[in-house]
């Protein structure tokens, strides 16, 4: 093997290797969530995932956390709001995937309730019936069936509930077999 082979063959196996995160000190963490919140909207437990992840001690984080709540560059309130915003507008998720994401990011259930009621509930269902008109395009189906079942399943994947969702494939699709099954 020649010379310039070896290196590129090591060279390779560095950069496999997963880069090792230097551990921060509570002033760098609080400087650096400064810069990312100033950037997007961060939550509280998107803040301790990233200081945990710093090695940033549990004490410390508290501290560092609690300043980025006075000093307003976290809240609660507004990165759910923003949040539901954006998936509505964007992904066109349903109530229920918007509750379950905010609920994973640990936002406290009353700010996801408030959050979710300002949601325009006639505007969910138009949004609805976009994203199944959008899928019924690229979806095969041999019959109105199976057309409707994978349109059903797929309206549920987005959030919706399952009455609107069936009411809303129901006008999609007109023509069905009969079945029970619904």
């Amino acid at each position: 093997m020649l010379p310039n082979e070896l290196t590129k063959k090591r060279r390779s196996a560095e950069e496999r290797r997963p880069k090792e995160r230097r551990a921060k000190t509570p002033e760098q963490a609080l400087s650096a969530l400064m810069r990312l919140c100033a950037r997007a909207e961060k939550s509280e437990g998107d803040a301790r995932r990233l200081m945990r992840g710093w090695g940033v001690p549990e004490a410390d984080a508290e501290k560092v956390l609690a300043r980025l709540i006075r000093d307003r560059f976290i809240d609660d309130a507004r990165y759910a709001d923003a949040f539901v915003r954006e998936k509505l507008r964007l992904s066109g998720w349903g109530e229920y995937k918007l509750r379950t994401a905010l609920q994973r990011k640990g936002i406290a259930r009353e700010t996801i309730d408030a959050a979710l009621r300002q949601i325009d509930r006639t505007g969910m269902t138009d949004r609805l019936a976009e994203q199944l008109v959008r899928k019924a395009r690229n979806t095969r189906a041999t019959t109105a069936y199976e057309l409707k079942t994978k349109l059903i399943r797929y309206g549920l994947s987005l959030g919706y509930d399952y009455e609107t969702v069936l009411d809303t494939v129901s006008q999609f699709v007109k023509e069905t077999e009969p079945c029970d099954d619904f």
